[in-house]
């Protein structure tokens, strides 16, 4: 059973590649990118080059077509250096995973070449200020007119948003249906008349990834930019995030993985009481915890990654158990290591403490934590 998520000679070369484009392209510039809250142009541009920003995109489409643990990998060693830049590839994935699943072949050669090439990101438009967690009270709505679409409402809490040139947007289509089943999904450009942004959020963390609601004012869309058929659309949203939350888990082990890293290595270098401060029990006994949680959200996350590849039925319980164990991991790692460097750890001048206010949106984001343990204990109950 265990090769069945053992990372391949293929996955390992993977990483290795990865972790030099982060360590020399996008790593160096995560300190700034965060105090200036602005976009990680240099990742984006290293990812593209690199072919690593939407490497899940099929071949057939131009991509790399890499399979689900090749982009958990991808996704773990970019927000080891950096979570924001991580949020690139991981984005990509979650907004055009509805497209992958449910869309017809017509919108997939139309819009996949582009973010293949790196030419467009993809962005996912579900949540509204109060539609998050529950979903189906979604109050966006689109009324047919002819052949096309006219789209009005607001998406919030939306990333990459601005910055991505398409859009995954789920609405009403049918306000008398039943709830839940009267949702349908629709691929919306950045170009789109009527279609504009909010302003940026200010938050705790990711701060280099904009974070906006998405407004849309009569936006007319084309009858063939609707993903599967009508009524379809919170379903494929819901399977789409069973396959996503495996990279919210890699991304946490990422973050937790650069913590213990530099925790580590202060440890080492640290003296105190004539002596260096890791070779105290205490110390070692924290490092150890921290290394056991880790690795321990590593393997829960890289099995969920092997049942998304293969669309196993238990991937709604495996991908909801590793977003929410690896983010809650990444949580306690990355708030030990702040402790671990004591007052340096909570200042800027040591990465830590970005680390710990990033890694927090990890048990938020994509269902909550809570939202995962509903998940879960449903599947057990069922």
């Amino acid at each position: 059973m265990f090769d069945l998520y053992q990372p391949s000679e293929e996955h390992e070369e993977i990483r290795a590649a990865v972790r030099n484009v982060v360590e020399k392209k996008i790593a160096p510039f995560a300190a700034e990118v965060d105090a200036d809250s602005r976009y990680p142009q240099e990742a984006h541009d290293a990812l593209v080059e690199t072919d690593f920003f939407a490497a899940h995109i099929p071949e057939e489409y131009g991509g790399m077509g890499a399979d689900a643990l090749a982009v958990a990998i991808i996704i773990e060693e970019v927000a080891r250096g950096c979570v924001s830049s991580s949020l690139i590839p991981a984005v990509n994935k979650l907004g055009s995973m509805p497209v992958q699943l449910g869309g017809s072949e017509e919108i997939k050669k139309k819009y996949f070449p582009s973010v293949a090439a790196g030419e467009a990101g993809f962005s996912y438009g579900l949540s509204e200020r109060e539609a998050g967690s529950d979903t189906a009270s979604m109050k966006t709505r689109a009324e047919r007119d002819g052949d096309d679409w006219i789209l009005n409402g607001v998406k919030t809490w939306i990333t990459n948003a601005g910055e991505s040139e398409y859009y995954t947007v789920m609405a009403v289509t049918d306000p008398d249906g039943a709830r839940g089943r009267n949702i349908s999904a629709f691929v919306v450009e950045k170009s789109d008349e009527g279609f504009t942004f909010g302003e940026k959020e200010r938050k705790l963390g990711i701060k280099g990834s904009p974070t906006r609601e998405l407004l849309f004012d009569n936006v007319r869309l084309p009858g063939d930019r609707i993903v599967g058929e009508p009524g379809e659309g919170l379903k494929i949203a819901l399977r789409t995030l069973d396959h996503t939350r495996v990279t919210i888990a890699a991304q946490a082990v990422g973050v937790a993985q650069g913590a213990l890293d530099y925790a580590l290595a202060y440890v080492k270098d640290r003296q105190q009481f004539g002596k260096s401060i890791a070779d105290n029990q205490a110390i070692q006994f924290m490092l150890a915890d921290m290394g056991m949680k880790l690795e321990a959200a590593r393997q829960l996350t890289y099995t969920a990654a092997a049942k998304s590849e293969r669309g196993d039925d238990d991937l709604t319980y495996f991908g909801a158990a590793a977003k929410a164990f690896a983010s809650d991991a990444a949580m306690e790692i990355t708030t030990d290591a702040v402790q671990l460097l004591g007052g340096a750890g909570y200042v800027v001048d040591h990465p830590v403490e970005r680390m710990m206010r990033d890694a927090k949106i990890t048990q938020i984001y994509e269902g909550t934590n809570q939202i995962q343990r509903m998940v879960m204990g449903r599947k057990l109950l069922a």
